[in-house]
Protein backbone atom coordinates (compact mmCIF):
# COMPACT_ATOMS: atom_id res chain seq x y z
CA UNK A 1 0.00 0.00 0.00
CA UNK A 2 1.39 3.37 -1.01
CA UNK A 3 0.36 6.65 0.59
CA UNK A 4 -0.39 9.31 -2.04
CA UNK A 5 -1.42 12.95 -2.04
CA UNK A 6 -4.37 12.59 -4.45
CA UNK A 7 -5.76 9.11 -5.10
CA UNK A 8 -7.78 10.19 -8.15
CA UNK A 9 -4.67 11.72 -9.77
CA UNK A 10 -2.70 8.55 -9.04
CA UNK A 11 -5.48 6.40 -10.52
CA UNK A 12 -5.27 8.35 -13.79
CA UNK A 13 -1.47 7.98 -13.83
CA UNK A 14 -1.44 4.25 -13.05
CA UNK A 15 -4.16 3.66 -15.67
CA UNK A 16 -1.59 4.80 -18.25
CA UNK A 17 0.60 1.91 -17.06
CA UNK A 18 -2.30 -0.50 -17.64
CA UNK A 19 -3.66 -0.76 -14.07
CA UNK A 20 -7.41 -0.99 -13.55
CA UNK A 21 -9.40 -0.20 -10.43
CA UNK A 22 -10.75 -3.31 -8.74
CA UNK A 23 -12.23 -1.47 -5.72
CA UNK A 24 -12.35 2.09 -4.42
CA UNK A 25 -13.58 3.80 -1.27
CA UNK A 26 -14.93 7.32 -1.34
CA UNK A 27 -14.60 9.81 1.50
CA UNK A 28 -17.61 11.80 2.72
CA UNK A 29 -16.20 14.75 0.75
CA UNK A 30 -16.59 12.76 -2.49
CA UNK A 31 -12.84 12.33 -2.99
CA UNK A 32 -11.35 8.89 -3.55
CA UNK A 33 -9.83 7.84 -0.20
CA UNK A 34 -8.49 4.36 -1.09
CA UNK A 35 -8.20 2.21 -4.19
CA UNK A 36 -7.12 -1.31 -5.06
CA UNK A 37 -5.52 -1.67 -8.51
CA UNK A 38 -4.61 -4.65 -10.70
CA UNK A 39 -2.53 -5.18 -13.80
CA UNK A 40 -2.03 -8.82 -14.72
CA UNK A 41 -0.46 -10.40 -11.65
CA UNK A 42 0.46 -7.04 -10.07
CA UNK A 43 -1.70 -5.61 -7.31
CA UNK A 44 -1.33 -2.22 -5.63
CA UNK A 45 -3.34 -0.34 -3.03
CA UNK A 46 -3.29 3.45 -2.84
CA UNK A 47 -4.50 5.47 0.14
CA UNK A 48 -4.68 9.21 0.65
CA UNK A 49 -2.05 10.42 3.08
CA UNK A 50 -2.88 12.71 5.98
CA UNK A 51 0.52 14.42 5.87
CA UNK A 52 2.46 16.32 3.21
CA UNK A 53 4.25 14.17 0.62
CA UNK A 54 8.03 14.42 0.28
CA UNK A 55 9.05 12.94 -3.11
CA UNK A 56 12.72 12.97 -2.09
CA UNK A 57 11.98 10.71 0.87
CA UNK A 58 10.22 7.83 -0.91
CA UNK A 59 12.33 4.88 0.14
CA UNK A 60 10.17 2.31 -1.63
CA UNK A 61 11.05 1.02 -5.08
CA UNK A 62 8.47 -0.97 -7.04
CA UNK A 63 9.82 -3.46 -9.58
CA UNK A 64 7.43 -4.41 -12.38
CA UNK A 65 7.79 -6.76 -15.32
CA UNK A 66 6.44 -6.15 -18.82
CA UNK A 67 6.50 -8.44 -21.82
CA UNK A 68 8.52 -6.56 -24.43
CA UNK A 69 9.85 -3.82 -22.16
CA UNK A 70 11.11 -1.62 -25.03
CA UNK A 71 7.71 -1.61 -26.75
CA UNK A 72 5.95 -1.02 -23.41
CA UNK A 73 8.22 1.99 -22.80
CA UNK A 74 7.21 3.42 -26.18
CA UNK A 75 3.53 2.94 -25.30
CA UNK A 76 4.02 4.93 -22.09
CA UNK A 77 5.71 7.75 -24.00
CA UNK A 78 2.74 7.79 -26.41
CA UNK A 79 0.45 8.13 -23.36
CA UNK A 80 2.31 11.24 -22.23
CA UNK A 81 4.52 9.68 -19.57
CA UNK A 82 8.27 10.24 -19.26
CA UNK A 83 10.15 6.98 -18.62
CA UNK A 84 13.93 7.00 -18.56
CA UNK A 85 16.03 5.60 -21.37
CA UNK A 86 16.45 1.83 -21.40
CA UNK A 87 19.49 0.58 -19.52
CA UNK A 88 20.97 -2.90 -19.60
CA UNK A 89 22.38 -3.78 -16.16
CA UNK A 90 23.56 -7.38 -15.57
CA UNK A 91 20.23 -8.37 -13.98
CA UNK A 92 18.20 -6.97 -16.93
CA UNK A 93 19.74 -8.26 -20.15
CA UNK A 94 16.60 -7.31 -22.13
CA UNK A 95 16.58 -3.85 -20.59
CA UNK A 96 14.80 -1.91 -17.87
CA UNK A 97 13.67 1.66 -17.37
CA UNK A 98 12.69 3.90 -14.50
CA UNK A 99 9.57 6.00 -14.15
CA UNK A 100 8.47 8.01 -11.13
CA UNK A 101 4.83 8.32 -10.16
CA UNK A 102 3.21 11.66 -9.22
CA UNK A 103 4.18 11.22 -5.55
CA UNK A 104 7.82 10.39 -6.24
CA UNK A 105 7.65 6.60 -5.97
CA UNK A 106 10.22 4.94 -8.23
CA UNK A 107 9.04 2.16 -10.53
CA UNK A 108 11.63 0.08 -12.33
CA UNK A 109 10.25 -1.93 -15.23
CA UNK A 110 12.12 -4.94 -16.61
CA UNK A 111 11.27 -7.51 -19.24
CA UNK A 112 9.44 -10.73 -18.34
CA UNK A 113 12.16 -12.63 -20.26
CA UNK A 114 14.58 -12.04 -17.39
CA UNK A 115 12.36 -13.40 -14.61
Amino acid sequence: MAHVDDVARSLEWYAKLGFTVAHRLMADSGAVQWAYLRNGGAELMLVRTARPMNPDAQDVLFYLYAKGVAAYRQQLIARGLKPSELSYPPHAKHGEFRIDDPDGYCLLVGDTEQK
